[in-house]
């Protein structure tokens, strides 16, 4: 599964950064996925991530 964060949709709490900062960065007030890390949506901790984003800007796909 795939994991992105929508930019539009993202307000800055940098909430996925600080929950799973292996897979997260917070770059010019945005949340942002590390290159090589897209595919890590099955991981439980992305998953949490993406549930408890406040904006719901982090999603998961095929």
């Amino acid at each position: 599964m795939k994991v992105s964060v929508d930019r539009s949709a993202c307000y800055g709490s940098a909430e996925c950064a600080y929950r799973v900062p292996s897979v997260f960065v917070f770059v010019d007030g945005y949340g942002e996925v590390l290159p090589g890390r897209e595919d890590t949506g099955d991981d439980p901790e992305v998953r949490e991530a993406a549930e408890k984003c406040p904006s719901q800007a982090v999603l998961i796909g095929e």
